[in-house]
């Protein structure tokens, strides 16, 4: 198998395997490591590794088909076809002989990728294997009947509409029973910090599919994700000042569709600013939250942006006042004169922990992991249950017109 340096260095930056357990069989493999790889836990074994190998010790096995004689490879491969729960088993390499390749495709999920190949089309095998092995291995959630999509928006910048965001997939993901339950998608594509907030790496790359939207499907979408716990995904990019420029709103909208498809609760972190594809991904929304400082102009704001969605997307936002604090002295507007400012009725409020704000910002991970006890954990609880127990309101929508 050929592998070039060329290869490698290009690999390591478009890597989705992030967290999945790989057995790699044939030591030309350990030079993955850096490409393709980077990020899972990858064992380097041997070919007597494959005997009695199950779907419940690894995601994936990648095979050198070069490093073995013909005989003791297909032995070997056919040994974990007639196994129980087999895991997928991905065979690369220059030579890929008959008797092998037959009993390589006994395995229910099975793949051959001719060496030399690109890392991309490493990825592309790696990733449609685990989709398919998505019954017996760590991937998102069977698509599912029903999903409900809320977007978390500020009304100016620097309002705290990421951390709420993360809050409130955070709690979702706490009261979900079944994995995979939650994702939370940053659509902040120059500058989003959803992956900063969590301590996890960004390995959304949409740019790639700017001109063929229709590639998006169930298996590129798990290599998009970063699991941040059994119940929450993230999929968010690195940051890059000319995303909004390069990824298409065909795109954007295809990747929503997949992930309503895949996840019961989808969370949308948006831009401030509107893009061609705001209203659209609004629109298909169940609840859009606009979050707002109690600050003149940010209440300005958050009723100018209320009034545009409600025109443009046809769903009435809900506004969520942030940094709430016990007013003895100062200036700051108390809550009914935030409403009289707003012209209407703000439907929650989270209260101000600075000090729990920042430190789980500098550790990396939610407030409700590093501080459980902060109000503001159970405010965003308290706006969670409020509205997961309500009806989804896309649900109600359509019973209404039919």
């Amino acid at each position: 198998m050929r592998l070039t340096r060329k290869t490698v260095e290009v690999a390591s930056m478009t890597s989705s395997m992030s967290g999945r357990r790989i057995i790699a069989v044939g030591p030309a493999l350990a030079a993955l490591v850096q490409g393709p790889l980077a990020g899972a836990f990858v064992e380097a074994a041997g070919l007597e590794r494959l005997a009695g190998v199950r779907a419940g010790d690894c995601d994936l096995v990648v095979v050198d088909a070069d490093a073995w004689d013909a005989p003791a490879l297909a032995v070997a491969i056919q040994a974990v076809a007639l196994g129980v729960a087999a895991p997928p088993v991905l065979l690369v390499g220059e030579r890929l002989p008959a008797p092998v390749v037959r009993n390589l495709m006994r395995l229910e999920a099975s793949d051959v990728l001719e060496a030399p190949f690109t890392p991309e089309q490493f990825t592309a095998a790696a990733a449609g294997l685990l989709a398919r092995a998505a019954p017996t291995a760590p991937a998102p959630a069977a698509p599912v009947q029903t999903s409900r999509c809320w977007a978390v928006t500020g009304a100016v910048g620097g309002s705290g509409a990421t951390t709420v965001a993360v809050e409130i997939a955070t709690a979702l993901a706490a009261r979900a029973e079944q994995e995979r339950a939650v994702c939370l998608i940053d659509l902040n594509l120059a500058d989003g910090s959803a992956a900063a907030y969590l301590g996890a790496e960004p390995s959304m790359r949409l740019g790639a599919f700017a001109g063929a939207a229709d590639r998006i499907d169930a298996a590129v979408l798990q290599a998009f994700v970063t699991p941040v716990s059994k119940q929450l995904d993230l999929l968010a990019g690195e940051r890059d000042p000319d995303a909004f420029q390069t990824v298409s709103r065909d795109a954007v909208l295809r990747l929503l569709e997949v992930a309503c498809e895949t996840y019961p609760f989808v969370i949308l972190d948006m831009p401030r600013h509107r893009r061609d594809w705001t209203l659209d991904a609004l629109s298909g929304c169940d609840e859009v939250l606009v979050v707002s400082e109690l600050t003149v102009p940010a209440l300005i704001a958050a009723r100018s942006l209320t009034d545009e969605i409600e025109a443009g997307a046809s769903v009435k936002p809900r506004i969520v006042l942030n940094r709430l604090a016990s007013r003895m002295f100062g200036p700051a507007p108390s809550m009914a004169e935030a409403e009289r400012a707003l012209q209407r009725k703000a439907d929650a409020g989270i209260s101000s922990d600075w000090e729990a704000a920042a430190a789980s910002a500098n550790l990396g991970g939610p407030i409700a992991q590093h501080r459980p006890k902060s109000k503001i954990v159970k405010d965003i609880g308290a706006l969670v249950d409020r509205l997961a127990t309500g009806p989804a309101r896309k649900e109600a929508a359509a019973k209404r017109a039919a």
